[in-house]
Parts: structure tokens; C-alpha cells; sequence
């Protein structure tokens, strides 16, 4: 049976040239960077080269560059870690109703600690306005943490004016461009944000790394706490071999940009088409012009279980939204947020996500199959 793998918002496949330059960082260069022998110095000569690659693609210096365990861990460090280092100068948040659980819980748990959250709402597109931000503002605001891009509908949020907005307030700027980083052209310097959110697993990199970028001069509570690494902020010996594919990966990411958004534009396109062809119906939750590889569908009169089984059945995996709530009986949040608890769409989108590994065959064969089901499940 052909399968086809259109859920790479949740996760992506280790890129064959990564995994081939991390085998021999795992097997030879196993040293602890903090160790002063020569195996130590070689792994920090590699964790040194990382950092610099890393920092390069946004902008950024090496040292305003933490790397995590992932995007998950970085969302915690900037949210709570900002919070707890700045209680000093209020205890007011301000985020939106869209973002991943991992600023969403983040949250949650600063407002059982005290703190005071403004959730913003989104529109029918999934997009908050600047206007939105500076009316919840006040002298008790000390961060400010909208998403770049979403992972569920794709929508874009205007993180440039919200920074332009924030540059005479005291509010720190957190984005998690997890979505975004490998596809959006994004300077921090440009972007005018003070803390940003990456993982490596999202841009074919491996699980289990990312980095927060933290502009110098933030202050941040560690979450962890033992060893001096990473200049105090995150304690624990560095996963060097992750660290280093998780370079080659964004290196790779960024040479081949343009390519992947005009590509993964066209298989939007190629979907739409098809389904039309078939005349389906269907509506698309977001914007078009959203992140390239998010596509997320209500299909009126089907049922997310359903559909989404029936297309594992036929080889192709897709999504119903954040893969952090797989196997959960709780409505897609992004969804209810734009449309309300009660809209159809909560139940009947599905989302499709494109990245390395697809074709423009793979693409067609998985329309068409998507709409012999939409068809069956509907008839």
C-alpha cells in the first residue's frame, strides 16, 4: 500500500544528510563540552560551531542563543522564566487563545501562582491586531507572548508591529516561531522581539533539541538548576550530536526555503483543484496565504475520528490539529477559538501539513484519495 505522510506540523523525518553527519559527532565525539581534556575541547569546538550556525539564522549572537530540549521546553523557560525573573515589575501576561499548550500551560500555571493572564481572542482567520495588544497593555505588563505562526490553521499574527508597539514599553516579547522557523524569513533584530521559540524535529532535524533565542540583557529564572551551562540559564550537559544535526538541519532549512514555500504553495493549490474536480465540499479554516505546509479543512458532515481513521486506513496520515492532544476527546482549542464551542468545523477538520519526502504525485494520488473517502463517509 502507498503511504503518504501529510503531518509534518506535528513532526518531520530526519533528513538522510543529517543523520549521515551525526552518526560520526555520536560515535567519535562523544566528549562532555565542559571536560577541558582534548575530547572535552572537541565537543565544545562543535557545540561552539553549532551555535554560531544557529544564531546566524536569525540574526542573532551566539550567546543570546539557549539551547533546550525542544520547542516546549523554550516556550517553559521563556513564559515562566521571564515571569519569576520579573515579578518585581508586575505580574501581568498577555498571550492569545491560539497558542501551542506549551505557552497555554505555561500560563495556567503562573495564574495558580498569582500572576494575571489576558487571553486575546482571534478572528474568523486566526489573527489578533495590535490594536488588541495595546488595549489590555498596562504598567503591570511584563510579557507580552504571541505565536508567529500556528500550528494547527497557519495564520501569521503581525509580530512586527506588536514589537514596534512594545518598543517604549517595559513588557518583554516572547513568539514561539516553532511553525514558522525553516520557512518564514525571520531577523530578530528586524522582528524586534526579545525571546523566540525553535525545535529541531519540526525542519528535519532530531526530537529531544531546540533553542531559545534570548535577547542580551533578559532576565530569565532557569527551570533547571545543577550544572553552569549556557551561561547559567540551563543547566545540563549539552546533547552535542543533537545540537550539531539540529545546525545542518536549519542549514539545510534555509538553502532550500524559497523552493519549499513555492512547492508547498503549488500542493495547496493541486489539493484544491482536485477536490473541486470532485466537487466536495469543503471550506478552508484560516488563510490561504497562512504558513506554506499547514492545510487545515472542514469537510461538512464527516467526523474527525472517522475520517482521520479511514485515511490511515488508505496509507495516508494526517491530523486533526496540535499533536500534543492526539488521542483526545477535546476539541481542537485553535478551532473553537475561531468559531465558537458550538460550530461544526470543531468536529469535521481535518489538518494536512507538507514537507521533505513529498511530490506533486504524492500530492495528487493523496487528493483523490481523500475525496473517494469524503465521498464514502458522507454518501
Amino acid at each position: 500500500m502507498r503511504r503518504i505522510y501529510l503531518d509534518h506540523a506535528a513532526t518531520s523525518p530526519l533528513h538522510p544528510e543529517v543523520a549521515e553527519k551525526m552518526m560520526p559527532i555520536m560515535i567519535e565525539n562523544f566528549g562532555n563540552p565542559s571536560s577541558i581534556h582534548s575530547f572535552g575541547r572537541e565537543a565544545r569546538r562543535i557545540l561552539d560551531e553549532s551555535r554560531r550556525t544557529l544564531a546566524g539564522t536569525i540574526g542573532a549572537k551566539p550567546t543570546e542563543i539557549i539551547f533546550t530540549s525542544g520547542g516546549t521546553e523554550a516556550d517553559n523557560l521563556a513564559v515562566i522564566g521571564t515571569a519569576l525573573a520579573n515579578k518585581h515589575a508586575g505580574n501581568h501576561i498577555i498571550t492569545t487563545q491560539i497558542e501551542h499548550h506549551a505557552v497555554l500551560h505555561a500560563c495556567k500555571f503562573l495564574e495558580g501562582n498569582g500572576y494575571k493572564v489576558t487571553y486575546l481572542p482571534v478572528n474568523e482567520h486566526g489573527l489578533i491586531t495590535p490594536e488588541q495588544v495595546k488595549k489590555h497593555l498596562t504598567d503591570q505588563t511584563i510579557l507580552v507572548s504571541i505565536m508567529y505562526g500556528n500550528n494547527e490553521v497557519g495564520s501569521i499574527q503581525p509580530i512586527r508591529e506588536i514589537a514596534e508597539l512594545l518598543k517604549d514599553h517595559h513588557a518583554i516579547f516572547h513568539t514561539d516561531a516553532v511553525q514558522a522557523y525553516g520557512l518564514e524569513k525571520i531577523n530578530v533584530n528586524e522582528l524586534g522581539v526579545d525571546l523566540l521559540s525553535v525545535s529541531a524535529h519540526k525542519i528535519n532535524g532530531p526530537k529531544g533539541v531546540g533553542f531559545l533565542f534570548a535577547k542580551s540583557g533578559i532576565k530569565l529564572q532557569p527551570s533547571l538548576y545543577g550544572g553552569e551551562q549556557e551561561l547559567k540559564r540551563r543547566a545540563g550537559t549539552e546533547n552535542v550530536a543533537g545540537i550539531y544535526g539540529f545546525s545542518q538541519a536549519a542549514e539545510l532549512a534555509l538553502n532550500t526555503r524559497e523552493q519549499k514555500t513555492k512547492q508547498y504553495k503549488s500542493y495547496k493549490k493541486n489539493m484544491i483543484a482536485i477536490f473541486d474536480e470532485h466537487n466536495l465540499q469543503y471550506e478552508i479554516n484560516g488563510l490561504l496565504e497562512g504558513l506554506p505546509h499547514v492545510f487545515n479543512l472542514y469537510f461538512p458532515k464527516t467526523h474527525i475520528e472517522s475520517l482521520l481513521v479511514n485515511l490511515d486506513l488508505a496509507g495516508i496520515a494526517a491530523s486533526s490539529g496540535s499533536a500534543c492532544t492526539a488521542g483526545s476527546v477535546d476539541p481542537s482549542h485553535v478551532l473553537v477559538a475561531m468559531f465558537g464551542k458550538e460550530s461544526d468545523r470543531i468536529i469535521s477538520s481535518i489538518r494536512f501539513s507538507f514537507g521533505y519526502g513529498l511530490n506533486s504525485g504524492d500530492i495528487q494520488y493523496a487528493a483523490h484519495e481523500i475525496a473517494k473517502i469524503i465521498k464514502r463517509v458522507t454518501a
